[in-house]
């Protein structure tokens, strides 16, 4: 025995022996140290990752809720819709032709939306207009939810389970009257498929069953597969929970647009999995782990840039001039989307080359036409100067001032595509003038105009024509409809605030009924072309104009006054620094 201890002990063998004490000692630290931490993290990634599906479902839920409210509010914004409510609003009658309309319009948008089963639209009244029946929405839900629908002035209000179905839930919103002050003017009752919100992913796991919870805004449950009472779990202020004699970890989720919270219950020993395997891997893992890590970082390495290299490739072919698009295909997903961005890019350029082709063909041709049409104004005022000179010739004097007269109102009138649309004051009082000469050789002597501008706004700009046809309106409607003389009064002058001008036409015609004038405001204030006063293009398009050329806000409303026997005034306000001078 002594002397098999003496051949042991000998320098080598016992550095080997302290090397392998010392090295069963490291490994066994080690091994401790790798499976606490290793076990650690994966309760740690476990429990992050619950959390992020908690997220992710409430995420998936406003999604769904958003969907919902959307399409809900194209229904109530719908121009038939709001036409129908408007008409029972006003107690008219609609016609079954109408409704089956709006059938036929809400089910077209219904298409676009999953998860809706149906949209039911009722009055402010409470009578049902879609579906076709006669059923009141009062035997729907109870009148609490009409109340929260007003209180919520349009915001979609969850109600819940279908006390007539318990396959779908309800939500409601008030429709609001849009051309009406956003009056109540009914209500939209819709209709969900309960499996539109179902959780995925409820598996079992070691065979305990994960419970997942979804809770309204006053915690009342609106999805939950745990049939149990959910008292403890609403009031449990811990993160672990005890059901059934289970444990849970218990993960939940607000939502801060719709006040829906998500509770995801995950047993705990679903955690543990994995942990007997772990001890085997971390034996295994000091003898193969730089083996595996070897093949995978060169199998790794050649799959990540075999795609980019590829990429490159057609991308240095691009910068050449060679806009070609990359069908390469790659496993992983991020370098996927790299290569659709640039499809995706090298497609919308092509697209933007050929448009800017196009444009380029287009203005061309403009350019042609617009030379071309210049020959026509030009061979007119030609005609117009030698009829002139022709009349002169001849001793007409009257007659020739009238065709001079005619000529500056036509210059003025044809304008190229590239003039001005904006002159200055003068400018139309100077066309103004001209037509008023024109209209004497129709009326004589009897028609007579006073024009009031001082030389100081002579050079405000206004909108062309923006003055004329109102006084072509004055001359037509007052001298027009009036035996003997007839004076058109046409009025510049400052108001209280300097800064704004108010321009009237004034005629002392046969005015206008008080009835037929209302009629006239209330028809251009809604924008309709016939406005009752003659065809009504001149009130209507100076009205429209005016909306158009200043800034909402600003003192430009067309206003008439008229009595009979006693003529029309109409007058309006612009502000003397200009208008949108930009619009088309």
């Amino acid at each position: 025995m002594n002397s098999f201890f003496a051949k042991m002990n000998t320098l080598r063998n016992q550095i080997l022996f302290v090397f392998i004490i010392v090295m069963v000692i490291v490994l066994l630290i080690v091994s401790f140290l790798t499976f606490k931490t290793v076990s650690s993290l994966l309760q740690n990634n476990a429990e992050a990752q619950i959390q992020q599906v908690a997220v992710e479902a409430s995420g998936r839920f406003d999604s769904l809720y958003e969907q919902i409210n959307m399409v809900s509010k194209l229904v109530i914004t719908n121009d038939n819709t709001q036409k129908i409510l408007l008409r029972k609003f006003y107690d008219n009658p609609v016609s079954y032709n109408d409704r089956q309309k709006l059938k036929g319009i809400v089910y077209t948008l219904m298409g676009n939306a999953d998860g809706i089963s149906s949209f039911e639209l009722y009055t402010n009244m409470l009578e049902r207009i879609l579906p076709l029946d006669d059923t009141p929405l009062s035997m729907r839900i109870p009148n609490e939810w009409v109340a929260k629908a007003n209180e919520a002035k349009g915001q979609l209000v969850w109600i819940g389970e279908d006390p007539n179905d318990h396959n779908y839930f309800l939500a409601i919103r008030r429709t609001n009257l849009i051309d009406y002050y956003y009056t109540n003017g009914g209500y939209l009752l819709v209709s969900i498929d309960r499996s539109y919100f179902q959780f995925a992913n409820q598996r079992l796991v070691n065979g305990t069953r994960p419970y997942s919870i979804l809770l309204g805004e006053d915690n009342t449950p609106i999805i939950s597969n745990y049939n149990g009472s959910l008292e403890e779990v609403l009031n449990s202020k811990e993160s672990t929970v005890t059901l059934d004699n289970t444990d849970y970890i218990m993960t939940k989720q607000k939502s801060s647009e719709t006040g829906w919270t998500v509770v995801i219950l995950t047993p705990v020993s679903a955690l543990m999995v994995g942990s007997n395997a772990l001890k085997i891997g971390i034996v295994f893992s000091g003898l193969i782990g730089l083996g595996i890590f070897v093949i995978c970082s060169v199998l790794l390495s050649t799959m990540i840039t075999k795609p980019i290299n590829r990429l490159t490739k057609t991308m240095q072919q691009a910068s050449e001039g060679s806009l070609t698009m990359n069908p390469g295909f790659s496993a992983v997903s991020e370098i996927n989307e790299l290569n659709s961005t640039y499809n995706q890019l090298v497609k919308e350029t092509n697209h933007l080359i050929k448009m800017v082709y196009q444009k380029e063909i287009t203005r061309s041709h403009s350019e042609l036409k617009a030379l071309q049409a210049q020959i026509n104004p030009h061979f007119l005022f030609n005609a117009l100067d030698a009829l002139h000179w022709s009349l002169e010739d001849n001793g007409q004097g009257e007659l020739a001032e009238h065709v001079v007269a005619m000529s500056n109102l036509f210059r003025y009138t044809i304008t190229k595509p590239s003039d001005d649309d904006w002159v200055f004051i003068k400018d139309e009082i100077q066309h103004i003038k001209d037509y008023m000469e024109i209209m004497k050789m129709r009326f004589g002597d009897r028609l007579n105009c006073h024009i009031s501008l001082s030389p100081e706004w002579d050079y405000v700009r206004i909108p062309k024509l923006l003055i004329q046809p109102l006084v072509e309106n004055a001359i037509l409607h007052g001298a027009g409809n009036k035996i003997g003389d007839c004076t058109i009064t046409v009025t510049v002058e400052p108001t209280r605030n300097e800064e704004f001008l108010r321009i009237s036409v004034r005629d002392d015609g046969p005015g206008i009924e008080e009835q037929k004038l209302a009629d006239i405001i209330s028809s251009m204030e809604k924008g309709g072309v016939q406005s009752g006063f003659g065809k009504g293009m001149a009130i209507s398009n100076v009205y429209k104009r005016l909306q158009l050329y200043y800034q909402e806000g600003e003192r430009n409303l067309l206003t008439i006054e008229s009595k009979i026997n006693q003529g029309t005034l109409i007058s309006f306000e612009i502000p003397i620094h200009g208008g949108r001078e930009n619009v088309c």
